[in-house]
């Protein structure tokens, strides 16, 4: 992977490389990693599809964890889903389906949440508190008109046990009862690689992803014709499928090939 000292922009994820668990966090890795960046004065961001907390919450466990992040280099899918909604149409007002890292992301922004139905936009998000009536108005919402954005549509998160059911299915249940399409934000969607390029003012070429999903970090990364790199702390063992830079068993190890 001699490629990866040319490369100027460094994208991690989150969950299952710097740790692991929503609940209870364990650390992987990073802080090694991330001072070998900042050593060779090359760009980063963290891309976390966490919806859940906000990006003040985040920063704090990676200070907590003395891996050396800026609160700025933290983008999650609910920041950069306030951001998006921000472009489309200002302050907006939307229906929640999601916790309070999003609605705070949200309410940075200026946009207004409502429980009736002058929804310009159903938001959808991690929802450990989900429940049918929720659902159902959300659904509701969309058929009569309301816009449909997602902060992801992933599968799984590293849950304190193993990975565990995230946002995708409550995304595809109300798509499903609205036949609306949602816009997702996060990754596998190459929105959020776009926005962190932008942010970043670096072209896909100079950039570099790495993650320990298949399915959203490297499915992503190759959407938006970002090379890739898989930890395998996580998720997935293996890239099959997809060509990619390289394999590391720990996010630590990059301080040893750049």
């Amino acid at each position: 992977m001699r490629s990866l000292g040319k490369k100027k922009l460094f994208l991690f994820d989150l969950d299952g490389v710097f740790y692991r668990g929503k609940e209870t966090r364990v650390k992987i890795g990073g802080t090694r990693a991330v001072q070998a960046l900042r050593a060779k004065d090359k760009r980063l961001y963290v891309l976390t599809n966490n919806s859940t907390d906000s990006v003040e919450t985040v920063h704090s466990r990676l200070v907590e964890f003395d891996i050396p992040v800026r609160e700025d280099e933290v983008l999650t899918s609910g920041l950069l889903t306030a951001e998006y909604l921000s472009r489309k149409g200002g302050e907006v007002s939307y229906f929640l389906v999601g916790e309070a890292g999003l609605e705070a992301e949200m309410e940075k922004h200026g946009h207004r949440r409502t429980y009736g139905d002058d929804a310009s936009f159903v938001v959808i998000g991690l929802d450990r508190n989900i429940t049918y009536d929720k659902l159902d108005h959300a659904a509701r919402l969309a058929r009569a008109g309301a816009e449909i954005v997602a902060t992801h549509a992933s599968r799984l998160y590293m849950y304190k046990t193993g990975p565990a059911m995230a946002s995708g299915p409550l995304v595809k249940a109300i798509e499903y009862a609205s036949r609306k399409r949602a816009t997702i934000i996060g990754k596998p969607s190459p929105l959020m690689f776009e926005m962190a390029l932008e942010k970043a003012g670096c072209h896909r070429r100079d950039a570099v992803m790495f993650g320990d999903q298949v399915d959203t970090d490297i499915a992503g990364a190759s959407k938006a014709g970002i090379e890739s790199v898989l930890i395998t702390s996580g998720v997935d063992q293996d890239a099959k499928g997809y060509r990619i830079l390289g394999v590391l068993g720990n996010v630590d190890d990059v301080a040893t090939v750049l």
